[in-house]
């Protein structure tokens, strides 16, 4: 066999193992509740559970599928021939679905896959009394047939063949038919997968296209997409000619389609699920990834349906936000420290010094906690010695006190196990090491504070802030989320002098709850900024807590043009200006950048970052930042779990240059009918 030919048929192999992956990961889903399909499990020798994170992307994934397929159904029940053709159909169980539940009549299944693919499927429902006594078997290359359902072993690369193999089982290309594409032609060269697009358009003038695959190849968490199925030999080509709905809207215009409307997972999930459904799925697992969870970043992928469906999908998009775009980006530097964690906390011990608990990294999550000093050769981590064990804690708060050292509250060890105690640590009576001083050690003392009062709950990915009162410093512990709540709403104040959970007077709309936010204290008070609420959406709000007589009182901040909504992200004030850097966006194509708020005009403007010069990719959630000095903000930390793709962490703190950003201006309010191009000639 020459080269070219093995290396094709080595490529091909590898496409039908992605089916073997998905199978499984669909039979997990549905053990654990997700959806109902007795069926699947038929089609996988050996079940296994997978995580609650991928069980929740293949949830999202049957359900968009399953809704285009019954709203097929439903509008062509009239009809006295209707037909489903899946491209690619590798194990799917939809025939066996809708033939249980009725849902065929006058209805055809055509199933088309690689013929090892379909003689493998074929033989394990031949060897199933369950499934055989729907169909009977046949010889290649159609491998099963009955009156509603053909399975055919055909290479859908091959339009000839596929157009002979359909119109010798019976396809009428003159009746409304639903084309199912669901992960298949993103794997073939794109020139080919374009040739499939306008076949369907050219023979088959009754028909609706639904096709289910991945966008935004050029994020971080499309890049290390793109580099595991690279590694499987798996290449997913479109990406590269259709990296975003648009391009994938003009695609099948240009192939012939008459109409087109894509959906991405995000608008999929909040419009067309009901928040009763959401609730019931997200209740089914402990679940603690919100920054790749399958609404905001699962897989990235784009439900895209043509011609009628546009009719009658019925959904409610998620609202468009318009931001002011600097043309400024702010540059991005590495620090030469090997320093990564997920969930750590920050905390400003003195300038140039700063204190980091918690998180995980690729050894687990641990109870090391480290500093990073400043010397005259730049930033180092140092360790802490003796060890100090402030126990295994993720997405929890530290906060730097007035007087000195840091207050560590709340986190989580598990998804089920919030962590108890509030610590302060404070340097050793010998200090810390001085900017030129070459100490590769310090020493801290930990102390658990036994406070008194009525405490709040136990909470994790919360925010905790200074705020003063009457002469008194109090910290502010705001949002969060535990084992039973989705998210926390209220506020709570302990008195710092006395170690008193207490209660003050507070006036005005409070917040809705949230986790996942920004808190600063500023002028007595703090400002809110974004987070996720109790639905999983992300919130873009600015909300100031302001110091009055009796107490405080809330007070929203209508910012125009209105920011990006965002969660996990960081934020710092300096001045008058709400620096926010980072986060998870719901529709981002890049590393989101930083935007800043000013607190007096009300208005805002979005920096992009300037990544060229740092390892890629740079995932800036689940990350911590400290301002160090009035112009450069540290990043520390950050990343995520990819879905099934594997783990990323950012292996080195990165710095970026607030030089541009301290010097934005605005010289009077937005207006709320204000273009971004009007504010950009403000600023």
């Amino acid at each position: 066999m020459p080269a070219t030919n093995r290396k094709k048929q080595g490529r091909d192999t590898a496409v039908q193992g992605t089916n073997d992956s998905s199978v499984v990961s669909k039979v997990s889903a549905a053990a654990q509740g997700y959806f109902q399909d007795d069926f699947l499990q038929h089609f996988v020798c050996k079940v296994a559970r997978r995580a609650p994170l991928i069980n929740r992307g293949y949830y999202v994934r049957w359900r968009a599928v399953d809704h285009c397929v019954r709203r097929f159904l439903h509008i062509t029940e009239n009809c006295p021939r209707r037909q489903i053709l899946s491209l690619g159909a590798g194990f799917d169980s939809l025939y066996f679905r809708l033939h249980a539940d009725g849902a065929l009549e006058g209805a055809v299944v055509f199933e088309v896959d690689f013929p090892d693919v379909t003689r493998r499927k074929a033989a394990l429902i031949n060897s199933n009394i369950t499934l055989e006594k729907k169909c009977f078997c046949l010889i290649r290359p159609v491998y099963v047939s009955s009156s509603r359902y053909r399975l055919l072993g055909v290479d859908v690369r091959d339009e000839s063949q596929l157009e002979e193999a359909l119109g010798a089982t019976g396809m009428d290309w003159a009746a409304p038919t639903l084309i199912l594409s669901e992960v298949v032609l993103t794997y073939m060269e794109t020139q080919r997968s374009d040739a499939v697009i306008r076949w369907a358009a050219t023979l088959l003038h009754q028909s609706f296209f639904v096709m289910y695959e991945q966008i935004h190849p050029h994020d971080p968490f499309g890049r290390i997409m793109q580099d595991h199925f690279l590694k499987l030999n798996s290449t997913l080509h479109a990406l590269r000619q259709y990296p975003d709905t648009t391009a994938q809207r003009h695609r099948f215009l240009d192939k012939g389609w008459e109409q087109c409307v894509c959906l991405d997972m995000n608008d999929f999930y909040l419009g067309l699920i009901p928040e009763e459904e959401r609730c019931r799925v997200e209740n089914l697992e402990p679940f603690d990834e919100y920054e790749v969870s399958c609404y905001n970043r699962i897989i990235n992928n784009v439900v895209v349906c043509f011609c009628l469906f546009i009719y009658f999908l019925n959904f409610s998009s998620v609202p468009s936000i318009s931001p002011s775009w600097s043309p400024t980006v702010l540059n991005v530097r590495t620090v030469p420290a090997n320093l990564e964690g997920l969930g750590m906390a920050s905390s400003l011990m003195s300038s140039g010094q700063v204190l980091l608990t918690g998180g995980s990294s690729r050894g687990g999550r641990g109870t090391v906690t480290r500093i990073l000093l400043r010397s005259q050769e730049g930033w180092r981590a140092i360790s802490v010695e003796p060890s100090v064990d402030l126990s295994v804690r993720l997405y929890h708060s530290a906060t730097s006190v007035p007087g000195g050292g840091t207050v560590v509250y709340g986190g989580r060890s598990s998804p089920l196990n919030p962590v108890k105690g509030l610590f302060k640590v404070t340097p050793d009576p010998v200090g810390l090491p001085g900017p030129g001083d070459s100490e590769e050690t310090v020493k801290l003392h930990v102390e658990q504070i036994e406070c008194t009062g009525d405490p709040p709950l136990l909470r994790w990915r919360h925010t905790a802030s200074i705020i003063s009162h009457q002469g008194k410093d109090f910290l502010f512990v705001f949002g969060g989320k535990n084992e039973s709540e989705a998210a926390l709403g209220g506020g709570h104040f302990l008195c710092l002098d006395r170690w008193h959970w207490t209660e003050i007077p507070v006036g005005g709309a409070a917040p809705e709850a949230r986790h996942s936010h920004s808190a600063c204290s500023y002028q007595g008070g703090m400002v809110v900024f974004g987070g996720l609420d109790r639905r999983g959406v992300p919130l873009g709000d600015t909300v100031v807590l302001r110091p009055t007589e009796r107490g405080f009182c809330w007070e929203r901040i209508e910012v125009q043009p209105p920011p990006v909504p965002r969660y996990s992200h960081c934020a710092r004030v300096t001045g008058d200006k709400l620096v926010v850097v980072g986060g998870v966006w719901l529709h981002a194509d890049a590393v989101p950048g930083v935007v800043v708020i000013d607190l007096i005009t009300s208005s805002s403007v979005e920096f992009g970052l300037d990544t060229t010069s740092v390892p890629w990719p740079l995932m800036l959630h689940s990350f911590c930042s400290e301002l160090t000095d009035s112009e450069e903000l540290l990043l520390i930390g950050g990343g995520g779990n990819c879905f099934s793709f594997g783990t990323h962490f950012n292996p080195q703190p990165v710095t970026v240059d607030l030089r541009p950003v301290l010097g934005w201006k605005t010289s009077i309010r937005p207006s709320q009918t204000q273009t971004p191009q009007d504010q950009d000639q403000i600023i």
